[in-house]
């Protein structure tokens, strides 16, 4: 890929897949991660796939910008922790695609016989990322919608909270699940290939308390 950096690769592989995908209903009903389907006809690709098509231009557009943001940040340190080889761009494959995969179980085996259940949108992914750099930066100001100033572990905790409760409440057509383990997913693979990024959060933690 040359210079092009896995990160803007991806938005540019989800971007023009989810543009296809809003003009082509026939496309994106193959692509969308539909639990009966994948059940009863094994049709397994719809885990993956289903990460790269969105709703709408704005669920696209959001999802997108997030990645450009804390993406770039994860990938290069995976590329520092892989001693700027392969290894780290696997990683960070596995981070995000990963991210996508796992975080749709909870909602399949919640619909897995609900024919009229679909879901989609790459939000599991890129809270695996999003998690991933807050590991890294937990005292960093994140700014929601661009304007309103957090500290990202404290914005870890609404969101965590948010995503459980609006889990549990339901009817609103947003797969939570897939957000909130999409995060779980992005903080236990972040642990298991850097174990010492604890000690980054802690040190980070103790100096913001001082």
């Amino acid at each position: 890929m040359g210079d092009l950096s896995l990160t803007v690769f991806l938005i540019i592989i989800t971007t023009g897949i989810s543009l296809l995908g809003f003009r082509n209903y026939e496309l994106l009903g193959k692509l969308l991660m539909t639990p009966y389907r994948i059940a009863r006809y094994r049709e397994y690709w719809r885990f993956l796939t289903s990460g790269f098509i969105h709703a709408d231009f704005m669920h696209l557009l959001f999802n997108m910008l997030a990645l450009l943001s804390f993406g770039s940040m994860i990938e290069s340190i995976f590329l520092q922790i892989g001693g700027g080889s392969v290894k780290g761009q696997l990683y960070y494959l596995a981070l995000y695609l990963g991210g996508i995969v796992l975080s749709d179980y909870p909602a399949y085996k919640k619909n897995i016989n609900n024919p009229y259940y679909s879901s989609l949108g790459a939000s599991g992914g890129v809270s695996s990322v999003v998690f991933s750099a807050i590991l890294f930066a937990p005292t960093a100001m994140l700014r929601i919608y661009g304007i309103i100033p957090i500290p990202a572990i404290l914005f870890a905790v609404l969101y965590v909270w948010y995503s459980i409760a609006m889990s549990r409440r339901g009817g609103d057509n947003v797969n939570h699940d897939a957000h909130l383990y999409g995060a779980l997913y992005g903080v236990v693979f972040t642990t298991l290939v850097y174990p010492d990024v604890w000690k980054i959060f802690l040190a980070d933690i103790q100096h913001w308390i001082k």
